[in-house]
């Protein structure tokens, strides 16, 4: 028989924090009084997290099921991986630094009863970094303006899923993904809740800069063509303000003759131009860049073992 709670949980490099999680989770669960499964992902653990669920599997083996991946993929294939295996009927994603208190999955799944089959849950008190959470507000606004998808908080990862909207993004093939964006296109009544959000219990984020610009270009660029129209548009008025500055030129050549003063301005357009010309390069390049990891066919991960 199927459980009716599944909850996913990818894992890097957590061993310190996974005791404390298995804890609390279990606590909480056995207190809602459903059926339930709890999925670990190991993403390439550096650590001894494999051998501590391990662990928490035998505590459990009816109810902890672990995949082991064969090197790092990333969060978003290691969710990916807990989806397959996932047979409830409402599906929980859940970070496993307990940012996210575990004790909030009630909410959830009483947000979810009412009918919805999709619940986002939204921050409040962040307890990050200043620069985290004012670079996260800059994000979702431009997320909001260049995309249709409507979230307040897309960096949440305390959200919960029917399982049709599973299988729909686990239908699909594409080789990067952004799963919550993914997941508003397949739904069909989504909703937000505030959750509450803690510091992390142990260990540091594993989202650096790069990871972190790294995963809104895949945002930015797997859900909207605006920046590639945007780019089309500003380089025709680059060009049509180019011809006007030429006949500017040209007139100024006639009427005035050989002029030295100037050099120097003409040196910062063409600089600029220069620039805008490899920054459009670059947009273009992240599209392609897609396009061929489509292409290649792939896998987007190794499962080295289940239990």
């Amino acid at each position: 028989m199927n459980p009716y709670l599944s909850i996913v949980i990818p894992i890097y490099n957590e061993a310190n924090n996974l005791e404390m999680l298995y804890q609390r989770l279990t606590t909480t669960l056995d207190a809602l009084g459903k059926t339930y499964e709890i999925i670990f992902t190991d993403d390439g653990s550096k650590d001894n997290s494999v051998k501590i669920l391990e662990e928490l599997h035998q505590r459990r083996p009816q109810q902890i099921r672990v995949i082991e991946f064969t090197k790092n993929f990333g969060q978003h294939m290691a969710t990916m991986a807990g989806f397959a295996e996932a047979r409830g009927d409402i599906i929980v994603t859940l970070d496993a630094d307990l940012q996210n208190p575990p004790e909030e999955i009630p909410k959830l799944v009483a947000k979810m009863e009412e009918g919805y089959d999709l619940v986002s849950g939204c921050r409040e008190n962040r307890q990050d970094t200043f620069f985290r959470k004012y670079v996260s507000l800059v994000i979702n606004f431009i997320r909001d303006k260049i995309t249709r998808i409507k979230m307040t908080d897309h960096g949440c990862m305390l959200r919960a899923y029917r399982k049709d909207v599973i299988a729909a993004i686990v239908a699909t093939q594409e080789a990067t993904i952004f799963i919550p964006a993914l997941a508003y296109n397949c739904a069909a009544n989504p909703t937000e809740i505030n959750v509450a959000h803690a510091e992390r219990f142990a260990g540091q984020s594993k989202y650096r800069l790069y990871g972190l610009i790294r995963l809104n270009f895949d945002l930015m660029t797997g859900y909207s063509l605006v920046p590639l129209q945007f780019f089309t548009i500003f380089g025709c008025s680059i060009a049509l303000l180019s011809v006007l500055f030429v006949i500017y030129l040209i007139l100024r050549r006639i009427f005035v003759g050989p002029e030295v003063e100037g050099v120097f301005t003409l040196f910062a357009i063409v600089f600029f131009l220069i620039g805008v010309s490899l920054m459009g390069l670059g947009i273009m390049g992240e599209y392609i860049g897609r396009i061929y990891q489509e292409v290649r066919h792939r896998p987007r991960f190794v499962i080295k073992k289940k239990l």
